[in-house]
């Protein structure tokens, strides 16, 4: 039976072994993992009555593989309350929330009437080039108004990035295709909505976005139920506090060379982000390491605050908010995680999370905690009627935090899928690549799990 080695316990490398596991209980497979603990960037701290998320709060219910995954380790999500619908951007020294139908936009001031006038020329705007930034997109197809209001705070919140320089073929692809397919994407949401309501016809809802869609869901005790549930299955095939430092070719095999000692394998997968891949590979492929360390990862911090409810003055009816850029603001925006999933604060309290940093400004989130404190406290204060300093407060570091797929991310993963062909057996995976949420790292673990299965 041929040796596998998998570099790096986060949900990637997690999944990728427990879905190799369920096909052959028999297969040779061995987990390294650097830190003292495995979920990588899924990770949940339970402090004070409070629940924190340090890293991601959940994924969305509309792709089938995660719900698949937890179906098989018999582990049973929560998904948000009604309240994930109610969503705000913080405009004008206010709240504003998001319209929630084509109606609603209409009536709202989120968008001014000319920047809503500019959003109709969508509709007949040519085609852009095959990939381009998101900000040349949303500026060419629907008004930098739109691009400034819209686009810009939900870049920072989902990648922590800036759209100036992200690609919209690899960050946003479901926006990319609808303009490919139907010229317009006005023209696709009205086209779809059709079939959808042809499909759903007496059944109700057929409401259409080109967001994405899907209930947020998580877990009762936070995302890290997930792999925690998959650390447990794997059981002695995981060795914690283990690093690979390099590696090397041994025949027609590898040799990787770890803080205990070199150990040989058949197949390497290196399930850790691009800048520690690009290091273990230096050795074996030079150019493999150069293409790697060209996927940038900004700061960025996160901040708990937990409060009595009476100490906050506003409705808390809803997900939270971002901040446009050019709103001169530090923070990127504020999830109400008490108000969405259940277990996240003890009765009559309520629990704050507040990103700070990422691609806009790094060096934010290098301050120090008093600073950074400081900064998001006084920022909250009047939006969110904050009467006085948190009863419980926690910041989460991130020195390299979410990856960034930049323009021409697609031709960069062209050239490293190109070097990989030098060296059989060796895999990449993990949120570096193809899609940073947990839906993702699931989705292509089990795609890889088959190409690895097919191949042994």
């Amino acid at each position: 039976m041929k040796k596998i080695i998998i570099a790096g316990a986060g949900l990637s490398g997690l999944t990728l072994a427990y879905t190799l596991l369920n096909k052959n209980r028999e297969y040779d497979i061995t987990v390294l993992e650097p830190e003292k603990r495995t979920g990588g960037k899924v990770w949940t701290d339970r402090t004070e009555g409070y629940l924190c998320e340090k890293g991601p709060n959940g994924f969305l219910d509309n792709k089938p593989k995660t719900l698949e995954l937890c179906a098989s380790l018999g582990i049973d999500p929560v998904r948000s309350n009604e309240n994930a619908k109610k969503r705000f951007i913080f405009m004008r020294n206010r709240l504003n929330p998001l319209p929630e139908s084509p109606p609603a936009f209409l009536k709202s001031d989120i968008i001014s009437w000319p920047g809503k006038l500019r959003m109709l020329y969508e509709i007949i705007a040519s085609k852009g080039p095959a990939d381009e930034t998101v900000a040349d997109f949303i500026i060419r197809r629907l008004g930098k108004e739109a691009l400034e209001t819209l686009i810009d705070p939900m870049a920072s919140g989902i990648y922590a990035g800036n759209p100036y320089t992200m690609s919209i073929t690899s960050c946003f692809p479901r926006i990319k295709e609808l303009e490919q397919e139907y010229g317009s994407l006005i023209r696709a949401m009205i086209k779809i909505q059709k079939q959808k309501k042809l499909q759903n016809k007496g059944k109700g809802d057929s409401e259409v976005s080109v967001a994405p869609g899907g209930r947020l869901t998580s877990f009762f005790n936070g995302a890290q139920t997930l792999t925690d549930t998959l650390t447990e299955k794997i059981g002695d095939r995981l060795r914690l506090g283990v690093s690979v430092q390099g590696m090397s070719r041994n025949g027609n095999d590898y040799r990787l060379h770890t803080s205990a000692g070199d150990m040989d394998a058949d197949i390497v997968v290196l399930a850790s982000p691009a800048y520690a891949s690009s290091t273990i590979v230096k050795d074996l492929d030079g150019e493999l390491s150069k293409l790697l360390g060209r996927i940038p990862y900004p700061h960025l911090s996160v901040v708990c605050f937990g409060y009595k409810r009476e100490k906050v003055n506003r409705s808390l009816e809803g997900f939270g908010f971002l901040v446009p850029h050019k709103e001169g603001r530090k923070i990127l925006g504020t999830l109400w995680d008490s108000s969405v999933f259940p277990n996240r604060a003890a009765d009559g309290h309520v629990l704050l999370r507040t990103m700070i940093g990422g691609a806009k400004h790094p060096d934010i989130a290098g301050l120090e905690d008093k600073n950074i404190i400081d900064i998001v406290y006084d920022e909250l204060k009047s939006v969110m009627g904050l009467t006085t300093e948190p009863d419980m407060v926690r910041v989460y570091r991130w020195d390299k935090a979410i990856p960034q797929y930049l323009l021409g991310h697609n031709k960069l993963l062209a050239q490293i899928d190109d070097r990989l062909t030098a060296s059989p057996g060796l895999y990449l995976t993990g949120n570096s690549y193809r899609g940073i949420g947990m839906n993702d790292c699931v989705a292509n673990s089990y795609a890889l799990a088959d190409q690895i299965a097919e191949g042994l």
